[in-house]
């Protein structure tokens, strides 16, 4: 990666393309994560990739690439929600033969919706994405610790919320 990153650098149009396409995934799950939509998802991840092809010369170390677009990806996204751009609900869209891991995913993002912002970006990153701890407070710009506050609080939450719903409905 660090070879297309030097080569995206030189403003290699081909290069970035790769490179984007390798992130693409990862961009999509964090910046539907935090918006909650594709439509707003989808203009994040255009702002962000547009940002990033005007900065690219400023980033001092390819081996960071994923970092920093991912910052930049997080930042488009706080963005969007601040200017209150479309704040509609997404539908479910489910392929044929995809019922059931369409239905977890479903049930995941509207978990993830009722955490605070703070804990559901972590536990995007750090689970849906491999980020590591110290990876994470470098994205957030937070310190290790709080990046590991946040991470526990997050996962308290959630099995609070999952122990309600077993205690109403019997099961998960």
């Amino acid at each position: 990666m660090e070879a297309l990153v030097k080569m995206a650098k030189a403003h290699d149009k081909e290069a970035f393309a790769e490179l984007i396409r390798q992130q693409e995934s990862s961009m999509y799950k964090v910046a539907r994560a935090i918006l909650g939509n594709d439509e707003d998802a989808a203009d994040a991840m255009q702002e962000a990739l547009l940002i990033c092809w005007q900065k690219i010369g400023t980033l001092q170390k390819e081996q960071y690439f994923k970092t920093w677009l991912t910052r930049i990806l997080i930042n488009q996204c706080y963005d969007i929600r601040a200017a209150g751009k479309r704040l509609v609900s997404s539908e479910l869209m489910v392929e044929t033969g995809k019922e059931d891991a369409a239905i977890r995913r479903a049930e995941w993002m509207e978990l993830l919706s009722h955490l605070e912002d703070k804990h559901r970006i972590v536990l995007v990153l750090y689970y849906g994405e491999g980020f590591k701890v110290r990876e994470i407070a470098k994205i957030l710009e937070l310190k290790e610790t709080t990046v590991k506050d946040r991470l526990v609080a997050a996962r308290k939450s959630v099995e609070k919320m999952l122990k309600a719903e077993v205690a109403e409905y019997g099961t998960v």
